[in-house]
């Protein structure tokens, strides 16, 4: 993943019920759960026709006692873990798990910006490219979204950390500003957008589905919650927002078909 630097190239779920989760997103998004093989932890792997997405394992008693909520964390590609740790710190952002190494798997960090929005940094093990974010794949990662108080002040932050840059700024009327970004060239791979109704700034991360309708009735019907949507975007695309039976916030984003 060493060629993926700047790139989104991980995502994880954090729950309270892993097995709960697993049947859930299986029935959704067509993933497999299996064991990681980690030794003294049960991380999870997802993934999409034998191809990993993503991992999940349940919340640390600290973090349930905490009140962290189950919630989706994506994983950025760094070239050095500590020296982007120092950097985040050194422009108002906070450490929420210092840098630790898992033997053949990365070095890694909990962080988050200046506004409060979590997210890892990553310096993985291994050379190829990542296979998480793959867009119109279906069960793969489709788009990142920031939800923030200060778009312009995220885009300045993470601009000078990974080198996003603005690809378009699109005027949604009384939502304000939606602003589109990418990594060097390229499509744009996410936006960020003020919300005074977040109860926190959060990263939102969509996956590719087949038929936005039917993968709505799925969420509905095996215990999930749609809180907006099915909703077409400027793209052409149409996009569906919910909350897993757990609680943990997630997107789709595919066509009607």
């Amino acid at each position: 993943m060493r060629n993926m630097t700047s790139h989104f190239i991980w995502y994880e779920l954090l729950t309270t019920d892993p097995d709960a989760a697993a049947t859930f997103y299986g029935t959704v998004l067509g993933w497999a759960a299996s064991g990681s093989g980690q030794a003294g932890m049960d991380y999870r792997t997802f993934t999409k026709d034998g191809v990993a997405v993503g991992g999940h394992m349940a919340l640390s008693p600290g973090a349930v006692a905490s009140g962290m909520p189950p919630c989706w964390l994506g994983y950025v590609s760094v070239a050095d873990v500590d020296k982007s740790v120092a950097a985040v710190l050194a422009a108002g952002g906070a450490v929420y798990m210092p840098a630790m190494d898992i033997p053949n798997v990365g070095r890694f960090a909990l962080v988050a910006d200046p506004q409060g929005a979590s997210f890892y940094v990553m310096t993985a093990a291994g050379q190829g490219p990542a296979t998480s974010f793959a867009p119109s794949t279906p069960g793969h990662g489709g788009w990142h979204e920031l939800h923030t108080t200060d778009w312009k002040a995220a885009l300045a932050f993470y601009g000078a950390q990974f080198g996003w840059k603005e690809s378009r700024a699109m005027d949604m009327g009384p939502m304000g500003t939606y602003l589109l970004f990418n990594v060097g060239a390229g499509d744009a791979v996410g936006g960020m957008v003020n919300n005074a109704e977040a109860p926190r700034p959060f990263w939102l991360y969509y996956f590719n589905v087949a038929d936005i309708e039917q993968a709505g009735r799925l969420i509905a019907a095996n215990g999930g919650r749609v809180l907006m949507g099915p909703h077409q975007v400027p793209t052409g695309s149409w996009i569906v927002q919910a909350q897993d039976p757990q609680g943990a916030m997630f997107a789709l984003v595919g066509p009607k078909v």
